[in-house]
């Protein structure tokens, strides 16, 4: 049954017009703010440091439980200072390309200082503990080390989240695209 007079195809567009068939238009849109690649290239490189400092700041952590050395305890609080400072550097680039990222990105770049803000304030006072300054107990000492492990963990995860949610953000897009479909919003 082949029934395609002018008058069938005609009434089909026309139909199709009104919406009656349910058939849309498939269109694939530009985001509004797209995603930097650089932003995305510096929290990346961000995930990575923020892991690496809460790697060494378990690591101290965890001699409030061994007999490890003071001498221990200094090149342990110094390479978290130095981590500190790293991505603190980090931070200032993401800072300064804020202004072509995308909201997402932006929040990611917002929420990464008060981390280490914290982190600056605990590690300061651990040196100054460990310089001789017995303003700090030893209580305070472990209270210290416990929270910059703990900030370091959680700074590292939500990094780590936002670098995973623009990896899935940017496949989805690039799937909607090769299926020629609107990426969901």
């Amino acid at each position: 049954m082949n029934d395609r007079t002018p008058e069938s195809v005609e009434a089909f567009e026309q139909a199709d017009q009104r919406g009656v068939f349910g058939i849309g238009e498939i269109t694939v849109k530009a985001a509004a703010n797209p995603d930097s690649e650089q932003v995305s290239k510096l929290l990346s490189e961000a995930k990575t440091m923020a892991f690496q400092l809460k790697e060494d700041a378990v690591t101290m952590e965890s001699y409030t439980r061994t007999n490890a050395s003071w001498e221990s305890h200094a090149a342990a609080i110094n390479q978290i200072k130095e981590h500190i400072n790293v991505l603190g550097k980090q931070v200032a680039k993401l800072k300064a390309a804020e202004a072509g990222a995308s909201p997402w990105q932006k929040t990611a770049i917002n929420r990464i200082n008060p981390f280490l803000d914290e982190m600056v304030g605990y590690t300061t006072a651990v040196i100054e503990r460990l310089n001789g300054d017995r303003k700090h107990t030893i209580a305070d000492y472990k209270d210290y080390l416990e929270a910059n492990a703990d900030y370091s963990t959680d700074l590292a995860a939500m990094i780590g989240d936002f670098v995973d949610y623009g990896n899935a953000k940017d496949r989805t897009e690039r799937l909607a695209a090769k299926l020629e479909i609107a990426p969901a919003r």
